[in-house]
């Protein structure tokens, strides 16, 4: 059963499968810390163990998009077993009994939860912003007018044509004239975004599918030019 601890971290001991659809299962200790925004698991509980042992694993909060009981089809001969689904991977865990499952599937996806503004707790506030002028180089661009809306608690900025409609006419249809999908992209040098304008602000937010219209987490990168958002920070 899992515990609070003094720091109020939940601990408790799950076995995990070594790597997904071996079927091996290991007895781990596990520490659930909100504060550092991380699961990590232990050899044992970190009291018994040495000075300076370290965790054998261990998972960002904000990576889990969902914890959610094991289904008979996945794994058929393991009883109280739970699946936590970060990015592209799978972690199988199995708890004691019953309870013990229902506890930390509880716990997970209360600390890795993405919260979306209800319709009407935030102010709908349409406005139309002129731009700023343009620096020398860009002078021979025309101004656009833009109408600023808050949805979903994210900031969108629409430009508005000159005969007053929103100017997505010629965009691809259901999606944004301003917010485009970034194409996938493998940083080959270890840097997090490609080089090019300064970065003005960088983090995660919850943004809605185009198709499913369900909420995932994303991380965003804006520059003077572009909004790209991708799966995570690497």
């Amino acid at each position: 059963m899992p515990y609070v601890d003094r720091q109020n971290r939940i601990c408790g001991f799950l076995d995990i499968e070594e790597h997904e659809n071996s079927g091996k299962f290991l007895r781990r200790y596990f520490i659930l810390d909100t504060q550092a925004n991380y699961l990590l698991w232990y050899m044992d509980n970190p009291q018994n163990l040495a000075m300076g042992a370290g965790a054998v694993g261990s998972l960002q909060l904000t990576y889990i998009s969902k914890v959610s009981i094991a289904t008979p089809k996945q794994k058929p001969k393991t009883p109280f077993c739970f699946v936590i689904n970060a990015l592209s991977q799978r972690y199988f865990l199995q708890a004691n009994d019953q309870k013990d499952l229902k506890d930390w599937v509880e716990a997970l996806n209360q600390a890795s939860k993405i919260t979306v503004p209800k319709v009407g707790s935030l102010p709908l506030t349409t406005e139309v912003i002129k731009s700023l002028p343009a620096p020398p180089a860009l002078e021979k661009k025309p101004q656009v007018a833009y109408k600023t809306e808050i949805i979903g608690g994210v900031v969108v900025h629409t430009p508005i044509n000159q005969n007053g409609g929103d100017g997505q006419e010629g965009s691809e249809p259901g999606s944004h004239a301003i917010l485009r999908r970034s194409q996938s992209y493998i940083p080959t040098t270890g840097s997090r975004v490609p080089s090019g304008p300064p970065l003005i602000k960088s983090g995660y937010c919850v943004k809605q599918g185009n198709v499913r219209k369900s909420w995932k987490r994303r991380f965003f990168v804006l520059d003077d030019f572009t909004i790209s958002y991708f799966k995570c920070e690497q």
